[in-house]
């Protein structure tokens, strides 16, 4: 989950997602991508990290910003296999050496460890909560399951619950894959009957031994899922539900920042430490080539603002075929994720996005949408009057 502004170096705080666990999960769900880099440390004797590790990056990290709010953002694996007393030395850590300064925490889990205890917890110390959970029974179950390969829908809902119950704030994130993606409205109407405002969409893009995996949503289904889910939104849930996707496009369109990095013209604001102190370079780069160093030898700032990260961010926008350099669309998508650039352009030249014919078709398709919306925002009324607009066939979802 992405709850985050995703930023240019200098100009605002240096971003470092936390993983205190490790790749370390409750769930086996056939898709994911992290539980192998257990593989980078054979010798590990277990992958929670320390206190006193925990303590060097609270420190380091705060003194890296540079404006009165921090944010921190706590992963996985899964996070809640670490317990209460871990996050409370965490808090305690962080009053310690933030001096006064508001700090926030964000912490992604997918639920199905959530009880009473960690809701109030959570509640007390104003946490946001990212749930993972891949839409209605038959869609989450199709890939989420655990260990012993039962599935998990409904130990995910029981958290959700326990969420409302308390007052937790959460958002959700659904990765969309394969099979999940023949249902974008079922999917969506799931999310708004969970009241869950705030919705993130991943496509799962992946490899096995250099090939796309069979669990990926192909290019032109994860057109169709956007499309789908944008014209029930624009009719119905402009400024009501926000959908990360449609929020980052409207951005770009306008020429603000989209806060979200796989959007942005450049990256690698955003790292990653492992439980031992490694950082690299972003969380879908956790290969030893993109290993930036260990908090223990190098401190946060020097391996985040390094040439050689400066340059992992400069070569999203960069490395782009001419295919990309040409589209009318380019300003919309910036090439997205630099991960799922496991195609070929028209003229067999590599990098080019996986996703790219879904995403040239969502934004052909939103266009006129979104210059509607453009338009309202320049002269300070809200986008949502697109809804109106629309109502009374002054605005159209159609290119």
């Amino acid at each position: 989950m992405d709850n985050t502004q995703f930023i240019a170096p200098f100009a605002k705080p240096l971003y470092v997602m936390l993983k205190p666990i490790g790749a370390v999960c409750n769930l086996r769900c056939r898709y994911c991508y992290y539980l192998e880099k257990k593989d980078l440390y054979p010798d590990a004797a277990n992958y929670v990290m320390s206190e006193d590790l925990l303590e060097e990056f609270i420190r380091q990290y705060l003194e890296s910003q540079t404006i009165p709010q921090v944010l921190f953002t706590w992963h996985g694996g899964e996070t809640l296999m670490r317990n209460i007393s871990f996050y409370k030395k965490a808090l305690e850590l962080q009053r310690q050496y933030g001096r006064g300064r508001q700090i926030d925490n964000v912490l992604q889990t997918n639920g199905v460890l959530l009880t009473d205890d960690w809701c109030r917890f959570f509640k007390d110390n104003n946490f946001l909560i990212g749930i993972s959970v891949d839409g209605p029974q038959h869609c989450h179950d199709h890939y989420r399951r655990d260990r012993e390969g039962r599935p998990s829908f409904f130990k995910v809902m029981k958290g959700i619950s326990l969420l409302k119950k308390h007052g937790v704030e959460f958002n959700v994130m659904g990765v969309v894959n394969d099979y999940n993606a023949d249902y974008p409205l079922e999917f969506y109407n799931f999310f708004k009957e969970q009241e869950c405002h705030y919705i993130q969409f991943a496509p799962i893009v992946e490899t096995i031994d250099g090939k796309p995996a069979p669990w990926n949503v192909p290019a032109k289904k994860w057109g169709d899922f956007l499309i789908a889910v944008f014209d029930e939104w624009v009719r119905n849930d402009v400024g009501t539900y926000y959908v990360q996707y449609f929020d980052a496009t409207l951005a770009n369109w306008t020429g603000e920042k989209p806060g979200v990095c796989t959007m942005a013209k450049t990256c690698g604001h955003a790292g990653v430490m492992e439980f031992n102190g490694d950082v690299y370079s972003c969380d879908h780069f956790v290969y030893p080539e993109y290993r930036l160093g260990n908090i223990r030898c190098r401190t946060l700032t020097e391996m985040m603002y390094s040439d050689r990260q400066l340059r992992f961010g400069a070569d999203k926008y960069d490395t782009l075929p001419q295919q990309c350099l040409d589209c009318q669309y380019l300003f919309a998508c910036n090439g997205e994720c630099p991960k799922n650039r496991i195609a070929k352009t028209a003229d067999g030249a590599p990098g080019l996005n996986y996703l790219c014919e879904g995403y040239y078709a969502f934004f052909d398709h939103v266009a006129p949408s979104m210059d509607f919306m453009k338009n309202e925002l320049m002269h300070r009324r809200p986008p949502a009057n697109i809804m109106e607009a629309i109502r009374l066939n002054q605005a159209t979802v159609q290119p």
